[in-house]
Order: C-alpha cells, then structure tokens, then sequence
C-alpha cells in the first residue's frame, strides 16, 4: 500500500465530510511526486483539447478549485473543480454526505456548498500549468433565472480555465433538473452560446432520463454548439438490493450501483449523437476495464471520484495501466480508434 493509499484507508475512518476537508487540506500542502509519464496509447481529444490519457477527476472533490497543485500530480489526464456558483452558498443542512461501504457508494446532498465566483477565480488565476483544467458551472438555490449564473460564471472565468461544463443534473437544487426539458434547454444554451468565450463547453446530464429524452438532449445541443457530453451526474434511484444503513437517505447516488444506470445512458448518448457528439463517461467506473468498456461504448474519455474514497489515488495509476494494456491487447492504438469502432 503506497503513501497516499495509506491515506486514504486513514480518511475512510473519518466522517465523510470532515475527511473530504482533509483530503483537501492534504493535496493543497502534502508535496507529492510528479506522475510518471504516460503511455503513448493513453492519448485523447475531446473539442480540440489534447489529454495525455483518458482518466478525468470527475467535479465535486475540488469545490473551489483549492488543490489543483497536488491533483495535477495524482496522474489525471483532465481535473474538473467546482460545482460552483456566482455566489458564495453554505449548501444543505449536516450531514449531507454518507459513505455506503457496503455497496462502494456515496449518497450526497451537498447543495453545491461553495465559496463563490470571485473566490474560485481568483484560485484558477494561480493554477498550476501542465494539466488540462474545467470548471464545472452551477446556480444558486435562490436565483430564478439559472440561466443567467451560468453565463455569469461562462463570462468571469473565461481565460482561466481549458473548458466549461455546464451542470444541470444534480438533483440537490431544486429546479435544475427541469433545464434538461426542450424548451428550457434551448433557452439555456441560446444564453450559454451568446456568453461564452474561446473555451470549449460540456453539458453534464442526469442517469434518470429515458433514451427519448437524451436523444431531445443531444439535438439541443448539437443545436448550440455544445462541444461535448458528460454522461453522467448521480442518480435519485436506489438500485436494490443495497446493503448499506445509508440507504434509504436523500441525495444522488454514485460508485458502484451506478453503473448499470450510467452506462445505459452512455449507450443512449452515443445512439443519439452518431458521433457527431463527443461523450465522457461518468458513474460507477472504478478499473481499466470498465473505462475500457465505456470507451468501446464510445466515450471519449471517462471521469472517477466516489471509487477513489475506496480504492485511494493510486486507482488512477491502475486504472491507466489496465486500459493501456486492453487498448494493446485488442489492436488499437489510440482511445479514439477504440471509441469509433464500438459505434
């Protein structure tokens, strides 16, 4: 067990979220090793982006952009901080993490706690070079028009970070799920189109929607020149038998009973979009062969968190390790020749 996975099995000792606090406490100050180089195979592009491997930190870990010197050395090919959102907010009432040992889960209902626009600016201003850096987008709890905090923040943070993903999935604000209906998706992104700057936009779904409603999702956003498809946030189902005492508390579900619902959505994404959409897949990917599926399923990319609280960051390594050795194993050098030939 390396250093950091020592950590890690420290940290899951810990409630949740005081070692969430840690964590972050730990990269900001903890001098790590720089990541050694990846293999040549491991290579992407996502909207004109160039990853030296496929393995994105998912948002949620850095909400305010805080350790993106020490995550930049855990071996990711792309971080995304954030959610966050123009003003600074508090988020829901403790406790609003619970950890699903049982089923390698997290429940979560943050609330998109957060220290605010002018705050998480002022970190990426002073980011480290060298990794492929997002900035996942929300609104406040109290704005009517959530449109207008996602241009709000399109517009403050444009030229600080490598892309934007626009997240309009969480479950834990109310309203925002409803910006995924046609008619609010196409005034949202009409806004989003018009406040953007150079830097390529994502749009984050939920898992809870049906093929029909994710193939309306890629035409809108094929519509508005939406760069790419993060599929996808966490999920309001409780996929049974769930062992955990956790269970049955309030929140998105993600880790591993998500990945059954995540990787329908994913074949439902890449139906749609006829690869005229690029996709990374999000929920439940917790080794090189699953993000080796997903890719062939014809992902892009993929993202991990909720299976770093269990297997610790040296996941990250493993999972790079496995995918380069399948990309080998069945003829392919690159991810995207994998991706395109499962479509």
């Amino acid at each position: 067990m390396g250093l950091t996975d020592l950590g890690a099995w420290a940290l899951r000792r810990l409630d949740p979220e005081t070692a969430h606090g840690l964590a972050i406490q730990a990269l900001r100050s903890v001098p790590l090793p720089s990541a050694p180089a990846d293999d040549p195979v491991l290579r992407t592009e996502i909207a004109g982006l160039s990853l030296v491997n496929p393995v994105g930190l998912a948002a949620g870990l850095d909400k305010n952009a805080e350790a993106l010197g020490g995550l930049s050395r855990l071996g990711f090919g792309f971080v995304e901080c954030g959610s966050v959102t123009p003003r600074p907010q508090s988020g829901n009432p403790k406790p609003r993490l619970f950890r699903l040992a049982e089923d390698r889960a997290i429940i979560n209902r943050m609330g998109f706690n957060n220290d605010g626009l002018e705050a998480f600016a002022g970190r990426l201003e002073r980011r480290p070079g060298g990794t492929v850096t997002g900035a996942n987008l929300g609104a406040n709890k109290d704005t009517e028009d959530k449109a207008a905090d996602y241009a709000r923040g399109l517009r403050r943070l444009s030229g600080l970070c490598d892309y934007f993903t626009v997240n309009i999935s969480s479950p834990n604000t109310p309203g925002l799920r409803a910006l995924q209906g046609r008619e609010a998706l196409d005034d949202l992104l009409g806004r989003v189109a018009e406040a953007r700057g150079r830097e390529p936009v994502f749009l984050k779904i939920a898992p809870d929607l049906s093929a029909a409603e994710i193939g309306t999702i890629v035409e809108a956003a094929l519509a508005h020149r939406v760069d790419a498809l993060v599929v996808s946030n966490t999920t309001l189902d409780r996929p049974a038998p769930l062992k955990s005492s956790f269970a049955a508390e309030a929140g998105g579900l993600s880790g591993a009973p998500l990945k059954l619902r995540a990787t329908l959505a994913l074949e439902a994404a890449a139906e749609a979009a006829e690869g005229r959409l690029p996709l990374i897949a999000v929920g439940g990917i917790d080794s090189g062969r699953e993000a080796y599926r997903r890719i062939r399923l014809g992902a892009s990319a993929v993202q991990i968190y909720s299976a770093l609280i269990y297997e610790g960051p040296g996941l990250v390594r493993r999972i790079k390790r496995e995918l380069a050795a399948l990309l080998k194993a069945n003829g392919f050098s690159t991810v995207l020749e994998a991706s395109a030939a499962g479509r």
